[in-house]
């Protein structure tokens, strides 16, 4: 699942999406990791500029989500993203973030590996510091919805089971900066 709602408010209102990366929208670069890294399925949770998205963004083969209550934070992104999964068959989701394109394919493939069972939680880490991207195993969904609010999406959850979560260093293979900011944009290429 990619999270990729955001209005860019720091960034003056561009939303991360669409910011150009290697010539292309970053969320098509951001699907393109996931896929690689071996996740078959990408739903992708729109917010800020959904129909702009929709237009620039080749994203075939993704389920688009839309999130009206996007401004909300990356809690109700997060809570959308579990919701289109109901249902699915899936027994567990990596959410990724739209605005770390430091994070490449295998860094997503280390964690996807860890899974063992649909109470998973797996999360990448960076020094021994709990990053992104996270897997959350099916049986967790449920609550991990229920704890998202603001913009700390999964963290209370999280940071409630940590010592469930199994971390796989990822320091090696991936950089975990975030796109907010305007100095933030000379990660882009």
């Amino acid at each position: 699942m990619l999270l990729a709602a955001g209005g860019g408010r720091r960034l003056g209102g561009r939303p991360k999406a669409l910011l150009e990366h290697r010539g292309r929208p970053l969320v098509e670069h951001a699907v393109r990791v996931l896929r690689e890294g071996g996740c078959a399925v990408v739903h992708v949770v729109l917010g800020a500029a959904a129909d702009a998205v929709r237009e620039r963004a080749s994203l075939p083969g993704c389920v688009l989500v839309d999130n009206p209550g996007w401004a909300e934070g990356m809690g109700s992104s997060l809570r959308a993203g579990l919701a289109s999964l109901a249902g699915s068959g899936a027994d567990a989701a990596l959410v990724a973030l739209v605005d770390q394109p430091g994070i490449g394919a295998e860094a997503v493939a280390r964690v996807v590996g860890a899974y063992r069972s649909r109470d998973a939680l797996v999360a990448a880490a960076y020094h021994g510091e709990r990053g992104h991207p996270v897997l959350l195993g099916a049986d967790r969904w449920a609550d991990v919805a229920a704890s998202a609010e603001g913009d700390r999406g999964a963290r209370a959850y999280l940071r409630a089971h940590e010592p469930e979560i199994t971390l796989v260093a990822c320091e090696d293979v991936a950089r975990p900066y975030d796109i907010d900011t305007a100095a933030d944009l000379a990660h882009l290429e």
